[in-house]
């Protein structure tokens, strides 16, 4: 199934209309976790609770995504975009450790989803400044903008942040599985994982059970999709360079 087909293009509107009444009803569910984290970032460090930031969507259209503060207020003016912060990040607060391990920091977004701007379930929007610079290295990666980005996703559910190419290649993987096999038990399977992940299930068990599709069988697909030319990626010592 791609998306492009009729009966993905089908599920396709049936699933914009879910993601708008889930996204109403779970916001309105979550809103006293959502005041109450934005008072608590609010008074623990300086600087506005709410964090905005421009994101890539659908088509290549840009929007901007809601979160809460995790890090310390203008961590960037020093130090310039960098991909998200890896274990003991010194720009992380205290409260935005916590923020981030629960995926509390995430729940703004649902307003993004009630706009229309994401889904509940698709591939990260990454940041304009990065989208830009992995299109002219990763083949097929704007291919990842033919659904609207998700909250959480295939990719999410498995794999860690970004710290190199290499990552964002196993993600695209991925986001690219999904794009292509769209359909209602993909969705399923990674609604259930991040529900067993917030309740502190290990993802193995999960996976084994729902037969999620891991890195071996994406990784195969996306292998498959770069036949017969060999796979072009920027060399290790330009990386730095690029980001």
């Amino acid at each position: 199934m791609t998306v492009g087909s009729q009966s993905s293009a089908g599920y396709q509107a049936v699933k914009d209309l879910v993601d708008l009444v889930l996204g109403v009803v779970l916001g309105v569910l979550f809103s006293p976790i959502i005041i109450l984290a934005l008072v608590i970032v609010r008074i623990t460090s300086p600087g506005p609770a709410l964090y905005t930031q421009v994101r890539v969507g659908r088509n290549g259209r840009t929007f901007t995504m809601f979160k809460m503060r995790t890090m310390y207020h203008r961590c960037e003016e020093a130090s310039g975009p960098r991909w998200s912060p890896v274990k003991g990040d010194s720009r992380v607060t205290p409260v935005g450790r916590f923020l981030r391990r629960t995926k509390i920091d995430e729940l703004p977004q649902l307003l993004n989803v009630v706009l229309g701007e994401m889904s509940l379930i698709g591939p990260r929007p990454e940041r304009p400044v990065f989208a830009s610079q992995l299109d002219l290295v990763i083949p097929h990666y704007q291919r990842r903008l033919d659904v609207r980005p998700g909250l959480t996703g295939l990719a999410q559910i498995q794999l860690p942040p970004d710290t190199d190419l290499a990552s964002v290649e196993r993600k695209l993987a991925c986001d690219l599985y999904y794009i292509k096999h769209l359909g209602p038990w993909i969705d399923l399977q990674i609604i259930l994982c991040t529900i067993s992940y917030l309740m502190g299930v290990p993802f193995n068990h999960v996976k084994q059970a729902l037969q999620v599709p891991d890195g071996p069988i994406v990784e195969a697909e996306y292998q498959e999709m770069n036949r017969p030319g060999p796979h072009a990626v920027t060399p290790r010592e330009h990386e730095e360079a690029c980001f």
